[in-house]
């Protein structure tokens, strides 16, 4: 599988709910679903990089499609909404490069 753009990640998500489901879900529930879906992320993140233990049932659990649930219905919520994510991104990562081009470095707490 080739790379895609986030413009098309939702050109894809939408595709999909068109096609193989029958509309999107309200907002709410997909604000529900994607809380759900990140506590999945914490969850494994939790047992593997912390002091808590897998359950036999959760071995099989991965991460990376636990990502990919949160980046789904983020991508949902999006496109019900309106929002252009690419753009979006873009438009942060300016905003964060512009307000914190020193403040990290210049933190005590993340020196080395």
């Amino acid at each position: 599988m080739e790379n895609i753009t986030i413009k098309q990640a939702q050109q894809r998500v939408d595709e999909w709910i068109n096609t193989h489901g029958v509309r999107y879900f309200s907002e709410l529930t997909n604000m529900a679903i994607l809380t759900e879906e990140v506590g999945e992320v914490a969850r494994i993140i939790s047992r593997e990089y912390g002091e808590q233990s897998f359950k036999k049932k959760e071995k099989d659990k991965k991460l990376s499609d636990e990502l990919a649930d949160v980046l789904f219905v983020l991508i949902c919520l999006a496109n019900q909404t309106g929002v252009d994510l690419e753009k979006a991104f873009e438009r942060n990562m300016e905003k964060k490069t512009k307000r914190d081009h020193k403040r990290h470095k210049e933190n005590k707490k993340l020196k080395k």
